[in-house]
């Protein structure tokens, strides 16, 4: 028997960092859901400077579509300051990014997805939201395997089963690359999305907001900021070839 407890029609939770991915799984959201909410999660990671992004891209949402700004509805901060003690990485540690020696970069912080999911799923249970949406990408991105499509299936069964309640676990960008992704933003949201993507949204793992480049503010260097900046190259390249045919 499962747990009859009400459920918004067609509700979604969307895991909102403030970052490049989740602003445009965000608006991905906005068109296919009546109505959604964020949520955020500090854990004491170097880059929180993301947090802080979140409130303006929101309103920068609204301010693209009234259908958006309608059916944009609550946003919900989580501290999670235990998973920044017992992690230590170069996200939640003022260390050199590096390779370690199991083959994944020093950002890894072990368990950060897993648990984010449990804690939106809790959310969204509160919430009476059975659709959870999140960035996470097994195409374009640094090896975690908390971002892979079976880890984040099967923990939506165990979410499930453990709620008794069939949660959703929404992935738009799971199999697309970052220049994908910049194609999906402009499709939701035009130039005024990329835009807003690009002043307003934060990817850098070092929370570097003092340079500003063509696809958006950080150190440049760091791993995020690198495929960032690879992902646009490749998708201004493509725009450059469609209006030159």
């Amino acid at each position: 028997m499962t747990n009859d407890l009400p459920t918004q029609p067609a509700a979604a939770l969307v895991l909102f960092s403030g970052g490049q991915d989740s602003t445009t799984c965000l608006a991905w959201a906005l068109e296919r859901f009546p109505r959604v909410e964020t949520v955020g999660f500090d854990y004491g990671q170097r880059h929180r400077i993301e947090l802080e992004r979140r409130a303006t891209l929101r309103e920068g949402l609204k301010r693209i579509s009234p259908l958006w700004a309608e059916r944009l509805g609550e946003d919900h901060t989580i501290a999670m300051g235990a998973l920044g003690e017992i992690s230590d990485t170069s996200l939640t540690r003022k260390a050199e990014i590096a390779m370690g020696a199991d083959g994944l970069p020093n950002t890894f912080v072990p368990g950060r997805n897993l648990l984010f999911l449990a804690f939106a799923a809790a959310v969204a249970y509160r919430r009476g939201v059975a659709d959870l949406v999140g960035g996470m990408c097994q195409t374009d991105y640094s090896g975690y395997p908390d971002c892979r499509d079976d880890t984040i299936r099967a923990m939506a069964r165990a979410l499930s089963l453990g709620l008794d309640r069939e949660i959703r676990v929404h992935t738009p960008l799971m199999w697309i690359d970052k220049a994908e992704t910049w194609r999906l933003a402009e499709a939701l949201g035009g130039e005024a999305l990329t835009q807003l993507i690009i002043e307003e949204s934060h990817t850098c793992y070092l929370g570097e907001r003092g340079r500003r480049f063509d696809w958006g503010y950080g150190c440049g260097e760091c791993p995020a900021c690198l495929l960032r900046a690879a992902g646009w190259e490749k998708y201004r390249a493509a725009q450059a070839s469609r209006s030159g045919s």
